[in-house]
């Protein structure tokens, strides 16, 4: 295989899994990433250390905002395929730190773009998020309903990066495909996600906080689930549609070479059962405190992946039970608790 993939937030959640599944298929992964610290970054090193075993990947500790950097990057290895996972995640530090959303979402995209304008990628994906769907009602949420009526400036980043996706796809025919991701879990996952903070606290007789009273509704999707996607749509390639109409044709598709996916497990969980079976799985129950919602969050969410079955044939299938029963088994492992 030996084909150059540059990753973008390599030591991340996501970036960490795809990596070892790319590198295990035999690609030569070149990641880059801050190692920032809006959480633990000795987490992101323990899984950067678990990728440098493999001699086909490549690590550079670089901000997407160093355009000079980002450039020397591409020029040295001009990469067939770029997937761009970097970001300021979360919706609610959005509220507390915006200008970082414009940093790492905005300004880090755009030389991820300009990067690939000149030197040419076979296709660039790059992570968007089920916040985009905002304030919509009509469920599932498809990529072919409208996504203007954000209620979080980490949503309005996301929805930015497709806009600016499709404007260098039309105006220099880059293939970009984006990916709404869906409450992604499991191992090695993100401290600040609700289902990693509920384990720790119950673990060690700590209150957790259960907003909204629990009720919402969550498509948590299996981190294994969301890595078999991004690489089966690694070849998926958008092509122009000169007859694309957008009074008949989808709106996830356009004349340029772009396309916009779901990758959910379209089977949204309540949160109370959520919170009742990682009870199950660790053998204890919870304290709860109930709460109010939070700005920025949403009641639901939930996706429609017709087209990911269609274009690929794969739709997310790990149940929350077998999930987050690997979670707990990794956190007891990883914290040897």
């Amino acid at each position: 295989m030996n084909q150059k993939i540059l990753i973008t937030g390599v030591a991340g959640f996501i970036g960490f899994h795809l990596s070892n599944l790319l590198l295990d298929i035999g690609y030569q992964v070149i990641g880059i990433d801050n190692l920032n610290d809006y959480y633990d970054p000795k987490l992101k090193q323990a899984r950067l250390e678990i990728l440098e075993q493999n001699n086909n990947f490549t690590f550079y500790k670089v901000d997407l905002k160093d355009k000079v950097e980002v450039d020397k990057i591409f020029e040295t290895y001009k990469p067939e395929y770029v997937i761009n996972l970097a970001a300021q995640a979360g919706v609610r530090y959005s509220i507390k730190n915006p200008y970082a959303y414009v940093d790492s979402n905005l300004i880090g995209f755009m030389n991820i773009l300009e990067a690939c304008r000149n030197y040419p990628v076979r296709h660039l994906l790059y992570a968007s998020s089920s916040s985009v769907y905002g304030g919509n009602k009509v469920a599932p949420f498809s990529t072919n309903h409208n996504v203007d009526h954000p209620v979080s400036l980490y949503a309005a980043t996301k929805k930015s990066n497709e806009l600016m996706a499709h404007t260098y796809s039309h105006l220099y025919g880059i293939p970009t495909t984006g990916l709404r991701f869906f409450t992604v879990y499991g191992p090695w996952g993100r401290p600040d996600m609700a289902y990693f903070s509920f384990t720790k606290n119950i673990i060690e007789g700590n209150p957790i906080k259960v907003f909204n009273h629990g009720k919402m509704e969550r498509d948590f999707t299996y981190i294994d689930d969301i890595v078999e996607g991004i690489y089966k749509l690694l070849d998926v390639i958008p092509e122009s549609n000169p007859e694309w109409d957008e009074t008949k044709d989808d709106i996830s598709t356009s004349f340029a070479p772009y396309k916009i996916y779901n990758i959910g497990n379209n089977q949204p969980v309540q949160l109370m059962k959520f919170i009742n079976i990682l009870e199950e799985k660790i053998g204890k129950e919870a304290e709860k405190i109930y709460m109010d919602m939070q700005p920025g969050d949403v009641l639901r969410t939930y996706a429609d992946v017709s087209d990911l079955e269609k274009d690929i044939d794969f739709k997310p299938s790990t149940s929350i039970e077998d999930g987050l029963g690997r979670f707990v088994g990794w956190y007891r492992e990883y914290y040897n608790v």
